[in-house]
């Protein structure tokens, strides 16, 4: 199974992401052509499918094959695609049409998650919970007294490492992988999104906002941004180290691959 970028060469697993793609494009179906447009506008392919490709790779420490796994994988970019609008609404022309799009996908998640059983339905409630909660945190910044550099990193684990968390514990469950697998998944997925986010920012920082060289020095200094790509390192460690009760085989090497590719691009 060989990485490249954030996807596989190996054709099972090729075929699994093209009927996660199916599943978008049916999701995103409305009679309302103009709801269609707006959200096919994230979900169209191209994308890095991140989610997706954890919730894959988790299923192959069960049976990658049973009925849960695709709509699972559909479930989590579902979901990532409407926190997107809804993060994008500050940037909208009509902020309305971008929150009630990122309603549209919420829905549309929650109708195929419903199909999964009552555990899969409480392990997204909490991990929404927790990704709602990061944004808050975000939003509401750091109390007095408490540390930035702290506050950003449980805010990344909060509202970007929920969801690659649970992308890993879903593949696992729905695949009928042990709960240790699944536990041990779920860590691996919430570094990995920390790791992942923290890489981005030092890549492509969105003015205005707090990213982690600014927090380290109050401006993006040489010294700040090679402490904050030591953080990155540290956390594609923590997820790398994660990986160590797995079975050995071609999708724990996959997925310590995906750790690898965000170190070499920091």
């Amino acid at each position: 199974m060989t990485v490249v970028g954030n996807h596989t060469r190996e054709p099972d697993l090729r075929a699994a992401l093209a009927a996660v793609e199916e599943g978008l494009v049916e999701a995103t179906r409305s009679d309302v052509p103009f709801i269609s447009e707006a959200a096919r506008h994230l979900a169209r392919p191209g994308g890095r499918r991140l989610r997706p490709l954890l919730v894959l790779l988790a299923a192959r420490f069960g049976d990658p094959d049973a009925p849960g796994v695709v709509p699972a994988a559909v479930v989590v970019e579902l979901t990532h695609l409407a926190t997107r609008y809804h993060d994008d609404v500050r940037h909208e022309a009509r902020p309305t049409v971008a929150v009630l799009t990122g309603d549209f996908l919420f829905a549309r998640a929650s109708r195929l998650l419903a199909g999964l059983g009552p555990r899969a339905v409480r392990l997204q409630a909490d991990a929404f919970k927790r990704l709602v909660s990061g944004q808050i945190l975000e939003t509401t910044g750091p109390r007095d007294g408490h540390d930035p550099v702290a506050h950003h990193l449980r805010t990344l684990a909060a509202r970007t490492g929920a969801l690659t968390a649970v992308s890993g514990r879903l593949g696992a469950v729905t695949s009928g992988a042990t709960e240790e697998i699944a536990d041990t998944l779920a860590v691996y997925g919430e570094r990995l999104g920390v790791a992942r986010h923290l890489a981005a920012e030092l890549r492509t920082p969105v003015p205005g906002a707090p990213t982690l060289p600014v927090l380290l020095s109050g401006d993006p200094t040489a010294p700040a941004l090679t402490e904050a790509r030591h953080e990155v390192l540290r956390q594609c460690a923590a997820a790398h180290a994660a990986l160590t009760p797995l079975p050995t085989g071609p999708a724990r090497t996959a997925l310590a691959a995906l750790c690898d590719a965000v170190a070499e691009a920091t």
